[in-house]
């Protein structure tokens, strides 16, 4: 027998420490040589450790929630192979180069996922026999020759709940909602089998706050602490742009299919130029604003762990139809958990949607360092007067948060003007 110790290794990433999200193995539980043994966080991205030895778990080096400093022990194993054999495995070094994880060290969440299939034994085995029809329940005569008067809706009603109309006594030459109420509540009136409409109800359960989400609970909670947010709200007259967002979709080809955010990122960065205190990271310790000249625009991401800020870099030299790629493109790898670390890092503005569940206003919180963020509200029609006339138009709003330490407010509603200008105008924003 052998102890065999794991060392986190350097993942390439200048951390110091990494946290345990999740464990694949016990104390006590038998591995084999490449199996997962744990998941580690470090920044946004996750990294699975695999064991390069077959052993028994004796040690382990916390719980998830914990961090764990790169090079000191995050697994003990227990070996069948002599001290000396086991040293010389090249896996062993902790941090050596090619055998380290890769900095992005995402692994695909579809791989190795079987669709399950019926076993052989289900097919051959004999299926019982369907038990005999119920005896029909004897009725009165003047119930069995009643005429039963109700509406679809009733009927409908009445079938989900498992029972026939002619069971329920006569108060009224028609059957109403009511009635069924009734019935349900004094006579008990489901048959056999039938399940009875009720609210869901779920077991309690205490979640730990790990991983993401607690990155993400540390970051929003030190962006409302430091940071005096102020939202500022305007609607937009998105019809010429939809017209236009029709007219390249059905001409598209093999691109994308365009929907208004590449539209959205495109404008903002035709009005940015006007705005440098908008476009801005404050490194409020140091006391400087660091205004970019060019626009990286982090665009929140919802994933399966919780929201993620991948970053279009310079999100200005784009056409609308490049836009629209790369936001797929990023959008595929967040979700995947493939996004590498200058992927999610360094946005100057970020912009979030919801699309057709956006509501009809935000206050997004903002993604600090940045001193702004953008909200897009659902597209509607609504009925609009032009000219003393009513109109249906369609109509969205444009929320914006801001940094009241860098951006004033009448910064944020001129800027805000300005992008309204370019979005109801939509010749002017792409002839750009």
């Amino acid at each position: 027998m052998a102890r065999f110790e794991f060392k986190l290794p350097d993942i390439g990433e200048g951390i110091a420490e990494a946290e345990i999200v999740a464990w694949h193995v016990k104390l006590g539980d038998r591995v084999e040589e490449d199996q997962q043994l744990a998941d580690m966080m470090t920044d946004k991205a996750t990294v699975e450790m695999e064991s390069p030895v077959a052993g028994k778990v004796i040690e382990m080096a916390g719980e998830v929630g914990d961090q764990v400093a790169i090079g000191s022990v995050l697994i003990v194993l227990e070996t069948d192979a002599p001290a000396a054999e086991t040293a010389e495995k090249p896996k062993l070094e902790a941090g050596t180069g090619d055998e380290a994880p890769l900095a992005d060290g995402m692994v695909d969440v579809t791989e190795g996922i079987e669709e399950a299939v019926p076993s052989a034994e289900l097919k051959d085995e004999p299926r019982a026999a369907p038990p005999p029809p119920p005896t029909p329940k004897a009725k009165a005569p003047d119930a069995s020759e009643r005429r039963i008067l109700a509406s679809p809706a009733v009927r409908a009603r009445a079938r989900d709940l498992g029972f026939d109309l002619a069971d329920l006594p006569a108060q009224s030459e028609r059957i109403r909602h009511a009635d069924l109420d009734a019935f349900l509540l004094h006579k008990g009136g489901l048959k056999s089998g039938a399940s009875r409409p009720a609210a869901r109800r779920t077991s309690d359960e205490a979640v730990k706050v790990v991983g993401l989400r607690r990155r993400i609970a540390d970051n929003m909670a030190e962006a409302k602490r430091r940071i005096p947010h102020f939202t500022y709200v305007d609607d937009v007259d998105v019809t010429a742009l939809e017209a236009a967002r029709a007219m390249m979709n059905s001409d598209r080809g093999d691109n994308p299919k365009l929907t208004l955010l590449p539209f959205l990122i495109s404008a903002m960065c035709r009005v940015l130029p006007d705005f440098p205190q908008i476009n801005a990271r404050f490194d409020d310790d140091a006391g400087i604003v660091n205004r970019s000249g060019a626009v990286h625009m982090g665009m929140a991401t919802q994933t399966d762990s919780g929201l993620s800020v991948p970053v279009i870099r310079n999100a200005q030299d784009r056409s609308i139809r490049e836009l629209a790629v790369e936001i797929l493109r990023l959008a595929e790898v967040t979700r995947s958990g493939k996004a590498g670390r200058d992927e999610l890092s360094g946005s100057t503005i970020t912009i979030s949607s919801l699309g057709p569940m956006g509501g009809i206003v935000s206050t997004p919180v903002i993604n600090r360092p940045e001193v702004a963020i953008l909200a897009v509200n659902k597209v509607a029609e609504m009925p609009v007067v032009i000219e003393g006339r009513i109109e249906i138009r369609r109509k969205m709003n444009l929320s914006i948060s801001c940094d009241h330490r860098v951006v004033d407010g009448w910064d944020a509603a001129r800027f805000i003007q300005d992008l309204k200008a370019l979005l109801e105008n939509p010749l002017r924003l792409l002839a750009g």
